[in-house]
């Protein structure tokens, strides 16, 4: 069955547009989560382009790390574009409504990006492994070629596991109901519309979740334990403190993003409050792609010094 076949099926179910029902009971927490995602949005944008201008047009950040940040930083710019504007006019509107096809489409291309970048932590600590714990083999095991598959396989990975979620979200009959309770058509907020059992769809959420979720989180504690042991080995008190504060600075980033994400996908409802996994995930969705380029690039003195250059010239 192709894509077109399940678009008119589910559009047999209901046809129309969504209603957000965010937090517009509160208006003035609206305005303050307004003010709070522009502010993210306008600095995610201005600091993941600065990133990937300055490691295009700078020969010294041609390495792997740079590289991966580089695509890190597109995909913080693809997330944060998915969402941003249509929450920020939502915030506005009285009418807080979004079409069919712009919902499912905010919901393919956000999980898509975030799949991705799930994987792409995973690699980049394992770059900064090798490049702390096999320093002379360094060159040869990050080599240029396994540096594009490795990324290649993070894109990839990513938007086949969203195809796989939208398709099953397209083949379920919503009966008419159309009241999406979140701030954006999230997966576990859109399968509540269904009108019949989604018990097939909830295991592949988990199944996803397990993936794309703890396998990677776990993987980079162990590659993050590996470095701070070899940061150990460390005879200068200077370098120990600077890898230290590198090193913990990461983790923060990458806890925040994993934790906030793992709160909205895999703690069972019951649980949660509704509040709290609204604002989870615009947590996750704008302060940690906000964080991303200060606490990876922006602080690094090789960054600094490639910014200016490139203004002198």
């Amino acid at each position: 069955m192709n894509m077109e076949t399940l678009w008119e099926n589910s559009n047999q179910s209901y046809q129309g547009e969504f209603i957000l029902l965010g937090v517009a009971d509160r208006p003035r927490l609206e305005m303050l989560l307004f003010a709070l995602v522009l502010v993210c949005y306008l600095m995610a944008l201005l600091g993941n382009t600065t990133i990937i201008i300055v490691s295009r047009l700078d020969p010294g950040l041609r390495t792997p790390m740079y590289f991966f940040l580089s695509n890190l930083s597109l995909i913080d710019i693809c997330f944060t574009t998915s969402l941003g504007p249509q929450i920020l006019m939502n915030f506005w509107r009285k009418n807080k409504t979004i079409s069919y096809g712009a919902c499912v489409s905010e919901l393919y291309i956000s999980l898509a990006v975030g799949s991705t970048e799930c994987i792409l932590l995973m690699v980049m600590a394992y770059d900064r492994y090798a490049a702390i714990c096999l320093p002379l083999h360094y060159t040869t095991t990050m080599s240029h070629s396994l540096c594009i598959t490795m990324a290649s396989v993070s894109w990839i990975s990513g938007f086949s596991h969203s195809l796989i979620h939208t398709v099953m979200i397209l083949r379920l009959p919503l009966c008419g109901r159309n009241q999406v309770d979140h701030l954006f058509c999230e997966l576990p907020a859109f399968l509540k519309l269904a009108c019949v059992d989604t018990s097939l769809n909830e295991v592949l959420v988990l199944a996803g979740s397990i993936v794309f979720l703890l396998v990677p989180v776990s993987l980079i504690t162990v590659s993050y334990g590996y470095i701070a042991t070899a940061v150990l080995r460390i005879r200068s008190a200077e370098g120990r403190k600077r890898a230290f504060n590198t090193c913990s600075s990461h983790l923060m980033v990458v806890w925040l993003f994993y934790g906030t994400s793992i709160f909205s996908y895999l703690l069972p409802r019951s649980t949660s409050s509704h509040d709290g996994v609204k604002l989870t995930s615009l947590f996750y969705a704008f302060v940690t792609t906000m964080l991303n380029p200060l606490i990876y690039t922006l602080r690094n003195k090789e960054v600094q010094k490639a910014l200016q250059r490139l203004m002198k010239k």
